[in-house]
């Protein structure tokens, strides 16, 4: 058995984090922004992010927060790949006009990382999806010297 490389170990990652974006996009029009983590020994974690006393926090609080987290816990070894899931305004790459999506940045301790988006749109009160993409992302989560 080969051991799955740092892209097939965020992919399964993503899958996991992604469902939850769909859903409150489906159900409430919007999300804030919220996390996953994957341990060495495959599990993952799904991470939620607010402000006390605030129920309409801003999306920055909320992201600087989870990488804060994550940050921490791979300084620990205690993840190996860590998601940051939230909403932006991005431009297309097909159109080049600007559409809304769900944005996903991977970040693995071997140096791999991506951003991955989600276009969508509303159409007669139903989500819409356009084919994602994706770019290589920062490395923000893991050390330098983490590398294996």
């Amino acid at each position: 058995m080969t051991l799955p490389t740092p892209k097939e170990e965020c992919e399964k990652l993503m899958r996991e984090v992604l469902p939850f974006a769909k859903r409150m996009l489906h159900e409430h029009g919007e999300f804030f922004p919220y996390g996953g983590t994957l341990s060495a020994d495959g599990l993952i974690a799904h991470v939620g992010a607010s402000e006390e006393g605030n129920d309409r926090p801003k999306s920055k609080t909320l992201i600087a927060f989870l990488k804060s987290q994550f940050k921490g816990s791979a300084l620990r070894g205690e993840i190996i790949a860590s998601a940051v899931v939230f909403d932006v305004l991005i431009k297309s790459p097909a159109s080049g006009d600007k559409v809304d999506a769900i944005q996903i940045n991977l970040d693995h301790m071997s140096g791999y990382t991506a951003e991955v988006m989600f276009p969508y749109q509303f159409v007669e009160g139903t989500v819409s999806y356009s084919p994602p993409f994706a770019q290589k992302g920062a490395r923000e989560i893991f050390p330098v010297n983490s590398e294996q």
